[in-house]
């Protein structure tokens, strides 16, 4: 509808641990999180797909996994790597692999295309991502005509934590702010206090605001309405 403003509430990082995924699903189920994005690789991928055949309302896109970085005296330094990614092939034999056991986990193709990190989004790397994309008939973050990527749900900037930026008052800012059309807002909620990430003390700051009745409240004063990658039309990426 004209006018309409949408919003996709989208938790990366799903199957990154089962306390991760225990926050994820909170945050679907007393909260506004309408989508995740499944890291196939990590051990608690199994049980990630397998519990999210119980949320109907739910989509599940495929958060390619290809390494992870820190942030190190202001630098950041990478400290895993899967594959090279100055080897496009095997980039895009990697995202292929990756694709084919989110269908074996889940029984179904990813409904939305992103990764970790957003290494997507690297000038050598967003070719074959958007290809892969179009290839699906799925919308890659941040290169979709129809939906708009709204970064401001973050609690850290440059390794220092922001607090205030995962904060039920900014989540109910950034809904009144919203401009017409759909809108993507990524979240990282989570309850695992011993994650081996920079980003894992506002993990569960991140479920509380998701949760917040104050902030469900906003959405209808708003007329602001939730949606997922379900119902975003297979536009150009």
């Amino acid at each position: 509808m004209p006018g309409e403003r949408c919003l996709i509430v989208n938790a990366d990082d799903l199957g990154l641990s089962a306390e991760t995924n225990r926050g994820i699903f909170e945050a679907h189920e007393h909260g506004i999180v309408t989508s995740a994005s499944l890291m196939v690789r990590r051990g608690a991928a199994p049980e990630a797909a397998e519990r999210a055949r119980a949320y109907s309302r739910l989509t599940v896109g495929l958060h390619v996994d290809l390494g992870d970085w820190s942030l190190e005296n202001g630098q950041w330094q990478q400290t895993s790597e899967i594959v090279p990614l100055n080897d496009v092939a095997a980039v895009e034999t990697e995202i292929s692999r990756q694709l084919q056991s989110f269908e074996q986990l889940t029984d179904r193709k990813p409904t939305h295309l992103d990764s970790h990190h957003n290494v997507h989004r690297d000038n050598s790397l967003r070719a074959i991502f958007r290809k892969i994309a179009r290839r699906l008939g799925v919308p890659l973050r941040n290169f979709n005509v129809g939906v708009r990527f709204c970064g401001a749900f973050y609690g850290q900037h440059n390794g220092r934590p922001m607090p205030d930026w995962i904060s039920s008052e900014n989540l109910r800012r950034i809904i009144r702010e919203l401009p017409e059309g759909v809108t993507e807002l990524p979240c990282h909620p989570g309850f695992d206090l011993e994650l081996a990430s920079d980003y894992r003390e506002q993990r569960p700051q991140e479920v509380r605001a998701l949760c917040d009745p104050a902030v469900r409240a906003e959405l209808e004063r708003e007329a602001v309405v939730l949606r997922s990658f379900a119902d975003v039309p297979a536009t150009a990426n």
